[in-house]
């Protein structure tokens, strides 16, 4: 004969609020601004990739290869950071060498939106040596494709 468990409601209950609080604790997303970056959105993106304003994939070699904006370069940001404002940057690889070489040019940079930290952390390390044109498309790859938008 089995013995038969009863764990009373509000146990239950209190594990999962913990579980949804703790999970949106973790995935914090990024902030809405950037000091030294300029908040664009699709539309803002299709008129200076028009332009001739290079757009940018701070995704990883997998992501982008899946599907990314169309005429888009990948310059992948590997986080190993925490996904905070205050973050480590000796602890993410980020090849600012494959950036535009001139720091006075414009340049879109982008991930998989506002809960991605990798364009933020990017146009940070962009920011701290000296581009002053960085376009962040924060709203990134799942609003560009939630629009339609040219991929490849």
């Amino acid at each position: 004969m089995r013995a038969q468990v009863i764990i009373p409601q509000y146990l239950i209950l209190g594990l999962l609020a913990g579980c949804f609080l703790s999970g949106s604790a973790l995935a914090a997303d990024t902030p809405e601004t950037l000091p030294g970056a300029v908040v664009v959105n699709a539309d803002e993106v299709i008129k200076l990739q028009a332009a001739g304003v290079p757009v940018i994939d701070a995704r990883v070699a997998a992501e982008y290869s899946e599907a990314h904006i169309k005429g888009a370069i990948n310059v992948p940001y590997r986080e190993k950071s925490l996904k905070e404002v205050a973050f480590d940057p000796s602890h993410d690889e980020f090849n600012l060498a494959k950036l535009p070489a001139d720091m006075s040019k414009p340049f879109i940079l982008y991930c998989n939106g506002p809960e991605c930290w990798k364009s933020f952390k990017a146009s940070t390390a962009a920011i701290k040596v000296g581009y002053r044109e960085i376009k962040w498309y924060r709203a990134g790859f799942p609003d560009w494709q939630s629009r339609g938008l040219p991929t490849e």
